[in-house]
């Protein structure tokens, strides 16, 4: 009797992680097919229902009907808007968990949010600036500052996450205190400044969109091209440099890219919560700790988060509408305590 060769073991290292990136790539096209639905509901649903044929007509073939107006004048703007910064705060919300090893990092623990409204405040009430527009480059500027400052008191080179979070939240509370002397002495800026805190597309123009477009997209390329770094910054910062990782440059590149994404996102729409905080966290359950993956998942899920909200927000309180700040805030809330509360929580 002639004896059958042994069986070839299958070895897990060599099938397991083929298997695991085609379900990865699988389920970001899911994600990827979602945020397209999403986006022609945008364009269709609001205060005023319109059919999917009369949205391409306004899109394509525009002439001059109120049907057209809405389509491309209000909701085309509001829809790319909410793309570009729903991407931008997932994006940057990653960056900022990956650079600080904290998954419950937003855009606030760098003091993002804080230095944003202290500057419109500023330029509202000392500088008489009552542009949109000119409310964007002002809040931008706050929000390029106080990631400098921050990571200045940091301690630049011997910057470690502790320390940026420690900088981030002393800043946040000393700008958000002179933010509300401001609004209660001049009442002015407490009207102006009231809509622009609590996060709205409703205001979204395409020169708007065109102002920050060029930061969203230098931020999200940089974000991209830091994943590898980053990953290994996750580590610690022993393990890092024996892996070969600049952390200094790291660090700083990442600030960087957090700046652009999360302030230029900011300066559009004002502080909307939860979503840089929620989405890559629940990511992260989803697809474990590589950003490689993280980063494209919350740059699909996170737009796709913000245009539900918004969509939702408009449903919901016809003939008028919810800021879709309020929406994620109620939405994320819940979400995020749930999460927390899992016993198996994603480690970075």
């Amino acid at each position: 009797m002639v004896d059958s060769p042994p069986e070839t073991p299958t070895d897990p290292a060599q099938v397991n992680p083929s298997r695991r990136h085609l379900v990865r790539l699988a389920g970001l096209i899911a994600a990827a097919g979602a945020l397209a639905v999403l986006t022609a509901l945008g364009l269709a649903v609001g205060a005023k229902q319109i059919p999917l044929d009369q949205v391409w007509h306004g899109l394509v073939h525009y002439s001059g009907t109120d049907t057209d107006v809405i389509v491309r004048d209000v909701r085309m703007p509001r829809t790319l808007l909410g793309l570009a910064v729903g991407a931008a705060l997932g994006l940057g919300g990653a960056v900022m968990q990956a650079l600080t090893r904290n998954p419950l990092a937003d855009p606030g623990l760098l003091g993002i949010n804080a230095g944003a409204a202290a500057a419109v405040v500023t330029a509202i009430s000392v500088l008489g600036v009552t542009s949109l527009t000119g409310y964007v480059w002002f809040a931008f500027l706050g929000a390029a500052v106080v990631s400098a400052a921050v990571y200045v008191l940091g301690g630049t080179r011997g910057a470690t996450p502790v320390r940026l979070a420690l900088a981030g939240t002393a800043l946040t509370a000393v700008l958000t205190g002179y933010t509300n002397a401001v609004n209660l002495l001049d009442s002015a800026a407490l009207d102006k400044m009231r809509f622009w805190t609590v996060g709205s597309l409703a205001t979204a123009t395409l020169p708007t969109f065109a102002h920050i477009a060029p930061f969203l997209a230098a931020g999200a390329v940089l974000a991209l091209l830091l994943a590898r770094p980053l990953n290994a910054v996750a580590l610690g910062d022993d393990q890092a440099r024996a892996l070969g990782a600049r952390l200094t440059r790291t660090r700083i590149l990442a600030m960087c890219a957090v700046t652009l994404l999360c302030g230029g996102a900011t300066a559009a729409c004002g502080p909307i919560v939860y979503l840089g905080l929620m989405v890559p966290h629940a990511v992260r359950a989803l697809t474990g700790p590589d950003l490689r993956w993280i980063l494209p998942y919350s740059a699909v899920l996170s737009p796709a988060l913000l245009l539900g909200a918004d969509i939702l927000g408009r449903v919901a309180a016809r003939p008028g509408e919810l800021q879709v700040g309020i929406v994620t805030a109620v939405l994320g809330g819940p979400v995020f305590i749930h999460l927390v509360r899992r016993r198996r929580m994603a480690q970075l």
